[in-house]
């Protein structure tokens, strides 16, 4: 039978946007902090099961965002330097960076474990552990000084990705997903993408995927949004299952899903474009799905928006999840699934 998944996270409410804001003016203690935490974990939990997904994540509702608050504080050796850009219509140029001082280090963990023992804890569905890759993480991080170069950043962050993924495993994670859009994004190693991916996962006794994508700041890409210069590098990196986005990119170079299912791993599609406000009708998504099985046998394809939902109202991720589980529905049912 076809499955839904998600990618990672999940659309914040506005009562935790108000309270990120109170805690930076330090009305929250800790017991209140991570109060609130625990329950945006519950509610992005709850919403995937209302809506029917059948693999969940805890929506990163913990990370404030795809690096900073979720693993940049808890580095050793790094300093924040000004923002490039301050005024006018948000973009990547207005991310946050950072000068390293020394060689960086997480003494701590990045936190991830903590993150599974609760969100684990208040489920009965498949829980998927999700971490930035190297390559993307080093990306907020100057080089010229301490690290020559970007892959050197990568590098670093190689270890610490695998110690923190091997504690998760210990303590009950078997799905594992890397995010890597910087790889997508920068196409022009993809050897070295795979060399660093492989790596990081080395010794992980899970089912390992890897989301690759153009980008989801401010549900803007970054990239020229073809997946082609990576193939056929990426079918070397060591993932059970790769996940491409191809709803917002109207199901274009779907040959590439061929060339994944047929090295014998399993496809994640994205069949929900989370860059845009349209609600898809369960018709729609069932279209998209028959689309992709004419390049990919059915035991072999998973179904799934095309990135995570921090970037979209909660209002309209909660409706295009309903939207996935009944448009995988339909299919199921035309296949005899059901």
């Amino acid at each position: 039978m076809l499955k839904t998944s998600v990618i990672g996270s999940y659309a914040p409410p506005a009562w935790l946007i108000t309270a990120l804001e109170a805690m930076k003016l330090g009305e929250y203690g800790a017991s209140d902090i991570k109060e609130t935490f625990d329950c945006a974990v519950d509610l992005a939990i709850r919403d995937q099961e209302d809506a029917g997904i059948d693999i969940i994540t805890d929506g990163e509702m913990r990370r404030l965002g795809f690096f900073t608050a979720g693993f940049y504080e808890r580095l050793t050796g790094l300093t924040p330097l000004e923002y490039q850009r301050k005024l006018g219509p948000g973009g990547h140029d207005q991310r946050e960076r950072y000068k390293p001082l020394e060689p960086f280090s997480a003494p701590n963990g990045l936190g991830i474990v903590d993150e599974f023992l609760y969100s684990s804890s208040r489920t009965n569905r498949p829980m998927k552990v999700t971490c930035p890759g190297p390559y993307t993480l080093s990306g907020r991080i100057q080089t010229g000084t301490v690290y020559k170069d970007r892959v050197e950043v990568a590098k670093e962050f190689v270890h610490i990705i695998n110690s923190e993924l091997k504690q998760v495993v210990d303590h009950g994670a078997t799905l594992i997903q890397l995010d890597e859009p910087s790889a997508a994004v920068h196409k022009n190693s993809p050897e070295e993408y795979v060399e660093l991916f492989n790596q990081s996962v080395k010794g992980i006794n899970a089912e390992i995927s890897i989301h690759l994508c153009f980008g989801n700041y401010l549900g803007r890409p970054v990239a020229h949004r073809t997946y082609a210069p990576l193939f056929p590098s990426i079918l070397d990196m060591a993932a059970q299952e790769i996940h491409l986005e191809f709803a917002n990119r109207e199901m274009v170079e779907l040959e590439l899903a061929t060339q994944i299912a047929e090295s014998g791993r399993t496809v994640a599609a994205g069949v929900i474009d989370v860059k845009n406000y349209f609600v898809e009708t369960p018709e729609i998504v069932a279209d998209r799905i028959r689309t992709i099985l004419n390049h990919v046998p059915a035991d072999q394809l998973v179904l799934s928006p095309d990135c995570g939902f921090s970037e979209t109202a909660r209002w309209a991720s909660r409706a295009k999840l309903r939207s996935l589980v009944d448009g995988v529905r339909i299919i199921n049912e035309e296949l005899g699934f059901l």
